[in-house]
């Protein structure tokens, strides 16, 4: 089956159409789900052509979360809307405490098959309290999977797979690429792996380790890298829980040098995990330090000049790259 060019948003809203189609026990929980077909219009048609199978919630987080929860230990597959990834703070009990950790405590006799669709990121002066990257939060805690997609087909493929998993997965997915189109297989089968990562640009100088909006910033910076001779190579992680460590490793081994690209603040970003275990289990390899980029340390903010002063941009990545090469 050939490819076609759809949005991140469209892909996801097929990939939701296949699996409810070939799976009943399948339903959509969250806000405001029905009367505009979710806030990011990814759930266009399903109301139509499942109905009583996507349910509008009161606004309470911590129902939403505990519904999920309960729905998918008595034989559902929920996937629960959370509009924001922000508003995860109120519902983080039952993810953490009981989603995370339930199949463990009893032994594996149950299974948990939750998907938590997060939609993440800034750009779109939103200001700090629907602007956040919590991702690292939640690779925190044993017993979550963490998906961070970028491309429209990473956003079909992750989808499919996680809907399918019988584990707890918190798919986030940036709000600033909703509509940014690319390739999509036309498979109905087309599903990615979790915790399996790609390389999507080859290069000899350096590894570019990214996910989510990092990718896009790192293959500006790498076409930029490029007319001044330095091949860069990047690897997009998809998965952060479980991660893909063989493909970091093969990178790193190719090209001795590492830098991290992540949108989330720096300090206590998965960039720092992902640093920590390079050094511990690549470090014969490396021929300089690795670098991280990402947000400046504080609440993103609403002003537009003063947001784009905070996130990372193409030049950032630049920078950190030169760092590593002309050392």
């Amino acid at each position: 089956m050939s490819d076609r060019i759809m949005s991140a948003s469209a892909a996801l809203a097929e990939a939701l159409h296949e699996e409810m189609a070939r799976d009943e026990t399948i339903f959509i929980l969250g806000e405001d789900l029905t009367a505009h077909a979710g806030i990011f219009g990814q759930f266009k048609g399903i109301p139509e052509k499942f109905p009583g199978r996507i349910l509008d919630t009161p606004i309470s987080e911590a129902c939403i979360a505990g519904c999920g929860v309960g729905s998918a230990l008595t034989g559902m597959r929920p996937i629960v809307d959370f509009h924001f990834s922000d508003f995860v703070t109120c519902g983080m009990d039952e993810f953490c405490n009981q989603a995370a950790k339930i199949r463990y405590m009893f032994g594996g006799q149950v299974k948990l098959p939750m998907v938590v669709w997060c939609p993440d990121g800034a750009g779109l002066r939103a200001a700090a309290q629907h602007s956040q990257s919590l991702e690292a939060w939640f690779v925190h805690t044993p017993g979550l999977k963490v998906v961070v997609p970028s491309e429209a087909a990473d956003v079909k493929g992750l989808m499919k797979a996680s809907i399918r998993d019988d584990n707890p997965v918190m798919f986030f997915q940036h709000k600033r690429l909703f509509s940014k189109e690319g390739h999509v297989p036309a498979d109905p089968e087309f599903i990615i792996p979790l915790g399996r990562a790609a390389v999507k640009r080859e290069g000899r100088d350096v590894s570019l380790l990214t996910y989510g909006s990092g990718f896009f910033l790192c293959m500006t910076a790498a076409q930029e890298l490029a007319k001044e001779g330095i091949e860069a190579e990047v690897v997009d992680l998809r998965t952060l829980s479980p991660l893909d460590m063989d493909t970091v490793a093969a990178s790193v081994k190719k090209t001795f040098r590492a830098v991290i690209v992540h949108e989330a603040c720096v300090t206590g970003g998965f960039g720092g995990e992902l640093a920590a275990r390079i050094q511990a289990e690549l470090f014969d390899h490396l021929d300089a330090p690795v670098l991280r980029v990402g947000a400046k340390d504080v609440p993103i903010p609403f002003s537009p000049p003063m947001e784009d002063f905070v996130l990372p941009k193409p030049a950032d990545v630049i920078q950190a790259v030169k760092a590593v090469c002309y050392r």
